[in-house]
């Protein structure tokens, strides 16, 4: 779970959260994302960005409020 408060959803705050997606993500995935894009011939960083803005929405969220 990821604790918010809901008064601070600032630019920052939406940046860490993509930003621990996509360590989330790479941890889980990079493997298979690396081999996807060598193999479509399609950017990586692209890929992990896209894949971790999907794994926001896999999270759950606790608003402090």
């Amino acid at each position: 779970m990821i604790y918010l408060n809901y008064s601070n959803l600032d630019t920052a705050t939406q940046k860490r959260l993509l930003a621990t997606s996509k360590k989330d993500v790479e941890h889980k995935f990079g493997k298979s994302i690396k081999a996807y894009a060598k193999k479509h011939v399609t950017n990586y960083e692209q890929l992990l960005e896209e894949e971790a803005l999907r794994n926001l929405y896999s999270y759950k969220y606790v608003f402090n409020i």
